[in-house]
């Protein structure tokens, strides 16, 4: 009962696997399995929701904390396959591998969320990753695009340089500490707090995150992945894998002392380097997804404004704004997978009209750059209050000014997308049609990113009493 989502996703991988054997499936037939394998492991997710176990001689925890992120990454996962469906940017024969390695990507978060020993949560990050890197350069060469296989390459060689940099931490970690068990890690690094290795150790384990998070300087990866793989695989990269990253940084910025004035000025640097580096670039981008990848290093920064603050209330606005900016993104990607006639990038004069040519993907367009803005009543908005209202409470004032001016630039460029598609004229450009299943998928969204934006202290009261397992 209590891995009853990590099942249901290795079911799902290795019924693609056997998929993959066979050319008597067609393509319909793949959309509809991985969906319902999805919303199988979404329910699986719903039913374990509390229980509270440890198991495999203690190294993995399921507990409120981890069952939040991994009914997170659930949903995720199905708004993500949602988006994609039809592959439009994949091409057929490797369609079945495709979902296969997605949820096994899903499966490898799963298990990074719930580990609570250091091997463990290696192996469950590699398990996720080396999927992702097999994911990004499977698109199809039929619209002339080559930039997967730079993509791919850049992907790989940036993760195995985050990897050796966690890696590097992890037996500082384990040289300070003499255990890899993360409850005897938090008490073992209290004795050599003051120790610089300590802080050293931290911050190099933390870089695999930062990379997964796309936090400045651990970036470089993102617009150039982000262009050159298929839009389906953007829409998951951009989104689900950012939940394992947030759980774990959570966990390891725990073990920080609370008066550690460096380690929070790091953070400080770090989250306005984020900010200003993102936004300012994506102010000057025509492509639609290389602009949401300037635009996910911004919200990096925003991210690091909770982690900073050192304390509960902040890691519990931290996963308020996470599972925000999940929805909030697929929102954007749903549309743009939808606009993407066969798969190839769009512009923002792409959109040019989407209000004539297709009014519901145009308001799920609005909806989710709107809130991305930070606009009420949306999750963004309330989130983003949220985060500077913490900063500001730990004494960080020049900090929130900045973080305001920035949330004020990304209004200008997120507002572009929604003027060409509400203002500008389609000319010849073809109607979007949509499938039944897209249309249910963008009202629920709707209705997520403007309740979580409106009614917020239910989740953060659920976020605080979750982190009491971890804290």
């Amino acid at each position: 009962m209590a891995i009853l989502p990590e099942l249901a996703l290795l079911t799902g991988a290795l019924a693609f696997f056997v998929m993959s054997l066979s050319k008597s499936f067609d393509k319909k037939q793949f959309n509809n399995a991985a969906v319902f394998m999805g919303v199988v492991a979404l329910l699986g997710a719903i039913i374990s929701f509390n229980q509270d176990v440890t198991i495999f001689a203690g190294a993995y925890q399921v507990d409120l904390y981890s069952q939040f992120f991994k009914l997170m990454i659930a949903m995720g996962m199905v708004f993500a396959l949602i988006a994609g469906q039809g592959l439009k940017g994949i091409d057929e024969e490797d369609q079945p591998e495709y979902y296969m390695f997605m949820f096994v990507s899903c499966l490898g978060l799963m298990c990074l969320v719930s580990s609570v020993e250091l091997i463990t949560l290696f192996i469950s990050l590699e398990l996720s990753s080396f999927a992702l890197y097999l994911m990004v350069p499977m698109r199809d060469n039929t619209t002339g695009v080559r930039e997967q296989m730079e993509a791919g390459i850049k992907y790989i060689l940036f993760g195995v340089l985050a990897t050796g940099f966690m890696l590097f931490g992890m037996s500082y970690i384990f040289g300070l500490t003499g255990t890899t068990y993360l409850k005897e890690i938090v008490v073992g690094m209290e004795q050599v707090s003051s120790q610089p290795a300590a802080l050293f150790a931290i911050v190099m384990v933390l870089s695999g995150f930062f990379y997964k998070l796309a936090v400045f300087p651990m970036h470089f990866w993102v617009p150039d992945v982000y262009e050159g793989a298929a839009n389906e695989t953007t829409a998951f990269v951009a989104t689900v894998p950012k939940l394992g990253a947030v759980a774990l940084m959570i966990r390891f910025v725990a073990m920080v002392p609370v008066d550690n004035q460096i380690f929070v000025n790091f953070l400080i640097a770090l989250s306005l380097c984020s900010m200003f580096y993102g936004n300012l670039i994506a102010l000057v981008q025509t492509d639609v997804k290389r602009m949401l990848g300037y635009s996910g290093i911004a919200h990096a920064g925003f991210i690091l404004l909770g982690l900073l603050t050192l304390d509960a209330s902040g890691y519990a606005t931290v996963m308020y704004y996470i599972a925000g900016y999940v929805f909030m993104n697929i929102a954007c990607y749903i549309a743009i997978c939808s606009v993407s006639d066969h798969g190839e990038n769009i512009s923002i004069s792409d959109l040019n009209g989407l209000h004539k040519r297709q009014p519901m993907m145009a308001f799920l367009l609005a909806v989710g750059l709107f809130a991305l803005a930070g606009i009420p009543p949306m999750i963004g908005f309330m989130g983003e209050f949220l985060l500077l209202a913490g900063a500001l409470k730990a004494g960080h004032l020049y900090l929130v000014i900045l973080a305001a001016i920035n949330a004020g630039i990304a209004i200008y460029y997120y507002l572009r997308l929604v003027k060409a598609a509400y203002t500008a004229d389609p000319e010849d450009r073809p109607d979007v049609t949509i499938n039944g299943v897209t249309r249910f998928a963008s009202v629920v969204l709707v209705l997520l990113i403007v309740m979580m934006g409106a009614f917020p202290t239910r989740i953060i009261a659920f976020a605080d009493t979750a982190l009491k397992t971890i804290l």
